[in-house]
């Protein structure tokens, strides 16, 4: 049987460390261990999960959910906790729901066949976790070999997982029995080291879920987790930048320029060493890819065992549509990061010379780009402002002005102070020049004015990263008090004053102050109840 000879190949059988009696799993039908790309994709496209495209690609659907579930993602509650989770922010789940909840997962997958890897989430052996992944999805075993990192095949053999994540999609959870919301949950027990996933096919599920532990362990050890993309200015370990930014930013599209090398798309970790990616592969969004803005992500979708999500296809010639989006806006490919030409296969770079954060403002308010002092970084940090991308979460269809501390309010379980203290402190250690770049709408609002273009953004980056801007003229801007470049070779003059850019400036001030009260009024959420009344400490 074709299954089962793969299973007599898996890595790991003679291994007692490969069981699943870590994890309480007594009863299953079957277990592969650590398959690799080329068993995965056959495993897959046998048991019918997906077609095989261009390049030996995986295409596949992820069902009704195409974007992540925050409302049915909980912390399980522990005395350990209880009193450091941001709970304001996070949803609690009673222990005993818990273990009602494993204890019926477990039942379930008795007669199912389960597919494991063994990972690492972060590049620096210093500070990474050795992760298990218990997948029902022979795909969702492939997702996550790209996005988090291999260990060479002889550290397998002494490898104890630190944590677990058992993703059983077709399991639905009973609310009233289980503690949440609906028949999908994503159950996070820290305390004993377990990822429940059920009810959505939806694998950015997995790597979230593994983000969300290091935002709860690295600050423990003065380590900033970060939601952002890095790159370097050589194959060498050399000078970084990092860029926040929710999904749909442009985190991936402008880390990935083909002059700097790619450290990651997505997850970091910053401690005294410099910066190194928690992950091995990259996530991105395929939607409107093209050979001249993109080529080097577009490469991708045509290269083995890279895992297409959601995008439309020609059933015969299996051609992508990069512009047919009736299954969803984001359509992503799942790649490791050996698919970039220019990529740090070491996932490490020095402390960050550049720290870019990523908005795309919705009220075509901002301007291109800004640069701001220590103070007004941390403020734009723990503000988050950012528009939520169309699809990345459910029931998003336009997108939405919104504000996500630290640019990744769904991924802290700790409150954002915390991440926001760290970062100051690095900053200024480490004499890191700081900016804010809206990729979102000029000219006036969404729905009104036009995308920023996306050559205007490429300019301004070269600007920075090269130097460019060190000296260049600025002017403060009324709203916000942040310097504004007057001129970038490259860039119209009038992209850099969005007030001219608009056709009716008075509009333009009535946006302008709807979205300064808006940071205003979120930013009394970081106050004390005496702070609050200052009207200095509201903005910068």
């Amino acid at each position: 049987m074709r299954m089962g000879q793969k299973m007599n190949k898996a890595i790991g059988l003679y291994n007692p460390n490969f069981s699943l009696d870590h994890q309480g799993i007594k009863e299953y039908r079957r277990a592969f261990y650590n398959l690799n790309e080329r068993e995965l994709l056959d495993a897959s496209l046998e048991r019918s999960e997906g077609s095989e495209g261009l390049g030996g690609t995986l295409l596949v659907t992820t069902g009704k959910f195409t974007g992540r579930s925050p409302r049915d993602k909980y912390i399980v509650l522990s005395k350990s906790n209880e009193s450091e989770i941001w709970w304001e922010n996070n949803s609690k789940m009673e222990a005993e729901f818990f273990v009602n909840l494993y204890r019926d997962m477990l039942a379930f997958i008795a007669d199912k066949d389960l597919f494991i890897q063994d990972l690492y989430a972060g590049a620096d052996p210093k500070n990474r976790i050795n992760v298990r992944v218990i997948s029902e999805l022979v795909w969702h075993n492939l997702f996550i070999r790209h996005l988090l990192i291999k260990p060479e095949v002889p550290k397998l053999e002494n490898f104890v997982s630190d944590f677990t994540i058992i993703n059983i999609p077709s399991f639905q959870a009973i609310p009233k029995k289980h503690g949440c919301r609906t028949e999908t949950v994503i159950a996070i027990n820290i305390e004993e080291k377990l990822v429940l996933i059920g009810g959505t096919e939806y694998a950015g599920e997995n790597k979230k879920a593994v983000f969300t532990i290091l935002n709860y362990l690295l600050p423990k050890k003065g380590i900033l987790p970060m939601h952002c993309a890095a790159n370097r200015v050589s194959d060498q370990f050399s000078d970084s930048a990092i860029f926040f930014g929710l999904s749909g930013t442009g985190k991936t599209t402008l880390s990935t320029d083909g002059k700097r090398v790619l450290i990651g798309d997505d997850e970091h970790g910053w401690s005294e060493s410099g910066i190194f990616n928690f992950e091995g592969g990259c996530y991105a969004k395929t939607l409107g890819l093209t050979e001249q803005t993109e080529p080097e992500i577009l490469a991708t979708t045509t290269k083995f065992s890279t895992v297409i999500e959601n995008m439309v296809y020609d059933e015969q010639t299996k051609e992508l549509d990069f512009f047919d989006s009736k299954l969803t806006v984001n359509m992503r490919a799942a790649y490791p990061m050996r698919y970039i030409s220019k990529s740090a296969e070491d996932g490490l770079g020095m402390h960050p010379k550049h720290l870019i954060m990523l908005t795309c403002d919705a009220f075509g308010v901002l301007p291109p780009v800004a640069r701001l002092s220590p103070e007004q970084t941390i403020y734009h940090f723990l503000s988050g402002f950012t528009s939520k991308a169309v699809g990345t979460e459910r029931g998003v269809k336009v997108p939405e002005p919104t504000f996500s501390s630290c640019f990744g309010a769904p991924f802290l379980p700790l409150k954002p102070e915390v991440y926001g203290s760290i970062l100051k402190q690095k900053i200024i250690a480490n004499g890191t020049s700081c900016w804010l770049i809206n990729t979102g709408w000029t000219g006036g609002s969404y729905g009104i004015g036009t995308r920023m273009p996306i050559k205007a953004t490429r300019a301004i980056l070269d600007a920075l990263l090269t130097g460019k801007l060190d000296d260049a003229e600025f002017r403060k801007d009324d709203n916000f008090k942040f310097l504004v470049p007057v001129f970038i070779d490259g860039v119209e003059r009038s992209l850099l004053n969005p007030r001219e850019n608009w056709e009716n400036s008075l509009e333009y001030d009535q946006a302008a102050e709807k979205l300064v009260k808006l940071f205003e009024e979120n930013f009394k959420k970081h106050l004390s109840p005496s702070e609050k009344t200052n009207p200095e400490l509201l903005t910068v």
